[in-house]
């Protein structure tokens, strides 16, 4: 792969100018180089200050399943001026995800995803004999690249883009599921890196599945921890004067019942799983706690739905990436039952979040990419950054990441809540630009204060 791999065109993006579009070719199979092969979607937005150009900064997107094309073609909001003037920022959609032979499955199978609710042997055999079916439905309509979706096939994929626009050193900036990329590439091609930051961080190394939804439901607890403790000291919540769990646990009830009635789709009604990952860990993501403390006094104060079963919504296509990089096995009930057991222990305010939810998903699934440490042996100096109080890469995975990552490692913490957060304060932006920039590592141990959402 040359710089001339890629033919540059702009994007058809009305209303969003200046993104440029181009296919990057890659084998369906990196251990078949020369067999069928794949599009890969890619764009860039040139840097602003040309005359200070560093280079180019591929972002790596989150999920899994997020478009990086999307990210780049609306503008790249994400990354600091001084980034945007000083590198071309790229990104791609990876290989399944967007326009990159994006995983495809039968619509009507998808909304037969049975409730990860399983009450007996007989639920956990029939989610097995589903995931198994939706699979071969998934193949067959994905194409051989359905069986090549893990991230080490990805951070290929990478490498080959690297060489496409011409680095000879990569400038990376992964953000949540991007981290996995990220590390992964720093472990494969260790001296072929010039500078990463690791945002909002997954670590790979949790080996059982206990331990992966335990340190999941502590940190999305610690974030409605977080929204009661700001909503009781914060005059300007809407349920200031009330006892926020209390409202809350209401709802869930609800919601259990089938009489909760879904906001965003007046009649229809939304499940508990649907209130906690779709409204309440949403809003999370951005540390949004007034706007989610409107929406829970909205929902307090309508009327309820006549009871009635509610359905589970789809899990996303992209689900098939994420079972082929974690190995979380469930042998029968007693430990599935066991499992939910521990994380409502952890995370009483939330009930069936969305990673029991994929666990599910996965059971039965093939494994790829299994979880292992991290050894970047060789790889320059790496920066790790996240929230003190993140809800979805608890602040505990970015230490581990930092620490496996040894000598290369500095972990910056933000010392806010939501997840991600390079952009959080003058603090963090001057330490990664200069990072980014100059490869001016912050010192170690190095905290930004938090700033208000």
């Amino acid at each position: 792969m040359t710089a001339g791999a890629l033919q540059w065109a702009p994007c058809d993006a009305p209303g969003n100018p200046g993104a440029e579009c181009a296919t990057l070719t890659v084998p369906v199979d990196w251990a078949d180089p020369d067999g069928p092969t794949l599009g890969l979607a890619v764009a860039r937005r040139q840097a602003t200050g040309p005359g200070t150009r560093v280079g180019s900064m591929v972002f790596g997107p989150g999920g899994p399943g997020d478009s990086g094309v999307e990210r780049v073609v609306a503008g790249i909001s994400r990354f600091s001026p001084e980034v945007r003037r000083r590198f071309d920022i790229v990104s791609f959609d990876p290989r399944g995800v967007g326009r990159s032979n994006p995983v495809t499955c039968s619509g009507d199978l998808l909304a037969q995803r049975p409730s990860p609710q399983l009450a007996s042997q007989a639920d956990f055999d029939a989610t097995v004999a589903y995931n198994k079916r939706l699979r071969a439905d998934c193949r067959a309509r994905t194409g051989p690249v359905f069986d090549h979706l893990d991230t080490l096939q990805t951070v290929r994929d990478l490498d080959a883009l690297r060489a496409a626009i011409g680095e000879a050193e990569l400038t990376f900036h992964g953000s949540s599921y991007g981290t996995l990329l990220g590390a992964e590439y720093a472990e494969t091609y260790p001296h072929r890196v010039r500078a990463m930051v690791l945002e909002s961080v997954m670590d790979h190394s949790v080996a059982t599945t206990r331990e992966f939804l335990r340190s999941e439901a502590i940190a999305a607890q610690d974030s409605f921890d977080e929204f009661a403790k700001w909503c009781a000291g914060d005059s300007t919540c809407v349920l200031h004067d009330r006892d926020v769990r209390t409202v809350w646990h209401g709802l869930l009830i609800r919601a259990r019942q089938g009489e909760l009635e879904d906001p965003a789709k007046p009649g229809t009604r939304l499940s508990s799983a649907d209130l906690v990952n779709k409204i309440a860990f949403r809003k999370f993501y951005t540390a949004d706690y007034a706007g989610l403390a409107k929406a829970i006094a909205g929902m307090a104060s309508s009327g309820p739905l006549p009871a009635s079963p509610t359905s589970v919504s789809p899990l996303p296509p992209s689900t098939p990436v994420f079972c082929t990089d974690w190995r979380l096995p469930v042998h029968d009930h007693r430990q599935y039952a066991s499992l939910v057991d521990t994380m409502n222990r952890t995370a009483p305010d939330l009930p069936f979040l969305l990673a029991i939810q994929m666990t599910a998903a996965c059971l039965g699934a093939p494994t790829a990419n299994p979880q292992g440490p991290l050894a970047a042996r060789g790889a320059p100096p790496i920066l790790v950054s996240n929230a003190l109080h993140d809800p979805a890469t608890g602040y505990p995975w970015a230490v581990s990441v930092a620490r496996q990552l040894g000598r290369s490692g500095a972990l910056l913490t933000y010392e806010g809540r939501g997840h991600g957060s390079v952009t959080r304060g003058p603090c963090m932006e001057d330490a990664v630009d200069g990072y980014l920039t100059d490869l001016a590592m912050p010192p170690r141990g190095t905290r930004c204060p938090a700033v208000a959402s």
